[in-house]
Formats: structure tokens, C-alpha cells, sequence
């Protein structure tokens, strides 16, 4: 782990330790748009990967990760939620067009959410939007993308609802 990013871990786990609930999520927020500022961090910790996803950093007492995403090329994703925890996306390079979407009929046993459309926005480099738990959204990119991504827990091992478009 280079300098920038053990430094950028440190400040995200003092950030959880001495804010609680999403004032600490807050906190990080703006330590991802004040990382994504630094020309250094991000050309050592957020360009260099070529992975769609790859973990970077996970916290050994709080769980939560840091992440890198990387996409050369458009692609759309699905509306999704990241089950019980948070996620905050951090754009780097690119642009990503972000939907958010609100659930209209819950998800029942053997039949998804349905969810419709709340508004969309484009998150340019320097942008860090904070998804709490049960945020439905969906990212819409059209060209190369890195995104700096910091989850509550690593995603990989969390239940999504299953969700449809209404």
C-alpha cells in the first residue's frame, strides 16, 4: 500500500471512529472529493489499476473498503442497491451519469422490487456522492471511467434486493 492511500485509510477509520451514523459518512465524502483534488494520490492510488473492480484497502476492525473501479469503455448498470450498508463513488476521471430510483412495489418472496425513476445527474472528476443503505441507483457511463469507491463492508459478501424497473 503506497503512502497517499495508507494516509487516505487512516483518515476514513479516524472519520468513522469519531463521527456516528452518516456524519461520519459525511466526513468521508468530502476526504474522497478533497483526495480526488490531489493530482499524487490519484495518479498513484486510482489510475494505475485496470480491474472493473479491485479492493485496495479493507479496514480490519470496521470493514469498511476502498476501492478502485475501472471501465475503458461504456457501460450501463443495473438499478441496485448495496443491501445493508453504504457505498460513497468518488469520479476520478470520466463521467458518470447516476440515476436515483425509488421503490414502488417492495421486493416479496420470489418477486423483485419494482422501482421507478427519481431523477438522474452527472457526476464529473472531483464529485463523491454518499449512497446510504437502501439507496436504489443505477450508473450510466459512456466513455473511460476510474472511480474512487469507499463501501461500509465489502459488497462482494452483502444481500442486494433484487430489483426491476417498473
Amino acid at each position: 500500500m503506497n503512502a497517499a492511500l495508507e494516509s487516505f485509510a487512516a483518515a476514513c477509520k479516524y472519520a468513522l471512529q469519531t463521527n456516528e451514523g452518516k456524519a461520519g459518512r459525511d466526513a468521508i465524502c468530502d476526504l474522497v472529493r478533497n483526495a480526488l483534488k490531489d493530482e499524487v494520490f490519484v495518479e498513484s492510488t486510482v489510475m494505475p489499476e485496470s480491474d472493473e473492480r479491485k479492493i485496495l484497502f479493507e479496514d480490519p476492525d470496521l470493514g469498511f473498503c476502498i476501492c478502485v473501479h475501472t471501465y475503458d469503455g461504456a457501460k450501463e448498470g443495473a438499478p441496485h442497491d448495496h443491501g445493508p450498508t453504504w457505498a460513497i463513488y468518488g469520479q476520478a476521471e470520466g463521467e458518470t451519469e447516476m440515476t436515483d430510483w425509488e421503490v414502488v412495489a417492495p421486493a416479496t418472496e420470489g418477486k423483485p422490487a419494482r422501482v421507478k425513476q427519481v431523477r438522474s445527474y452527472t457526476m464529473v472528476k472531483g464529485d463523491a456522492h454518499l449512497y446510504e443503505p437502501g439507496d436504489i441507483h443505477a450508473p450510466l457511463r459512456r466513455g473511460p471511467v476510474r472511480l474512487l469507491r469507499i463501501e461500509g463492508e465489502n459488497t462482494e459478501h452483502v444481500q442486494r434486493t433484487p430489483i426491476t424497473r417498473a
